[in-house]
């Protein structure tokens, strides 16, 4: 079993920033795949980035792409989502993922293995 605990989000003017880190526990986090999806109310759960568990693998979403880093910390067993130039349209429940293997999947919430309760970004002035 993996532990996902996501934290960081809040209320944020656009243009802003903030970071969400996803802190992991169970088994050996640093061997998984993690990722990020964010969903609205009555949309589907949508694909944000992914790195694999080295890092040497990373993939964004277009929308997303040059505004949000993906990173993770193995020694510190967390994965971030930098956030900046936030638009209003990023409003979303984001949520951090993890699998054992990385795959052209990615983008498809189904395969992923594991997921945390989610934390709320809203951008609004």
């Amino acid at each position: 079993q993996v532990q996902l605990v996501e934290s960081g989000g809040g209320l944020v003017l656009p243009g802003g920033s903030l970071r969400l880190p996803c802190a992991a526990s169970g088994r050996t986090v640093s061997a998984y795949t993690m990722g990020w999806f964010r969903q609205v109310p009555g949309k589907e759960r949508e694909f944000v980035a992914v790195i694999s568990s080295s890092g040497n693998r990373i993939f964004y979403t277009d929308s997303v792409s040059g505004r949000l880093t993906i990173s993770r910390d193995n020694a510190k067993n967390t994965v971030y989502l930098q956030m900046s130039s936030l638009k209003p349209e990023d409003t979303a429940l984001y949520y951090c993922t993890a699998r054992p293997v990385f795959a052209s999947d990615y983008g498809n919430p189904r395969p992923w293995n594991y997921w945390g309760q989610g934390t709320q970004v809203t951008v609004s002035s």
